[in-house]
């Protein structure tokens, strides 16, 4: 496991935490919960750009390139569109879906390491 995967793991779970702690307590999306998974969106592109930089540096994908890459924008696109959810139908479920967000990005990205080791 690289540091970009500890990265979103740490941030991923951080921000599910508190998106589910919102929700119990039946709380609307706040500032709180949304920037929290506007930070896995920042640690989703800062493996991004790590992951580019890596490339470029002559280090190959072990497994196929296009699933690496797939998963990456995948996960990428997670957050804008609950971010879009929540803003949408300001009720405590919004919560829920945005507390989704950290454990998938954590998943995939535990993925994605897996493809390019």
């Amino acid at each position: 496991m690289d540091a970009y995967f500890w990265i979103i793991l740490a941030v991923g779970l951080l921000s599910t935490v508190i998106c589910l702690a919102a929700g119990i307590m039946k709380k609307a999306p706040n500032d709180a919960t949304i920037l929290s998974v506007a930070a896995v969106e920042v640690a989703l592109v800062v493996y991004l750009v790590g992951s580019i930089i890596r490339v470029i540096a002559g280090e190959t994908i072990a497994g196929e390139a296009w699933e690496f890459w797939g998963y990456l924008v995948t996960a990428m696109l997670l957050p804008p569109a609950a971010v879009y959810w929540s803003i949408l139908e300001r009720t405590r479920w919004s919560n829920f879906v945005l507390a989704a967000v950290g454990v998938t990005a954590l998943v995939m990205a535990a993925r994605m390491n897996q493809i390019w080791y």
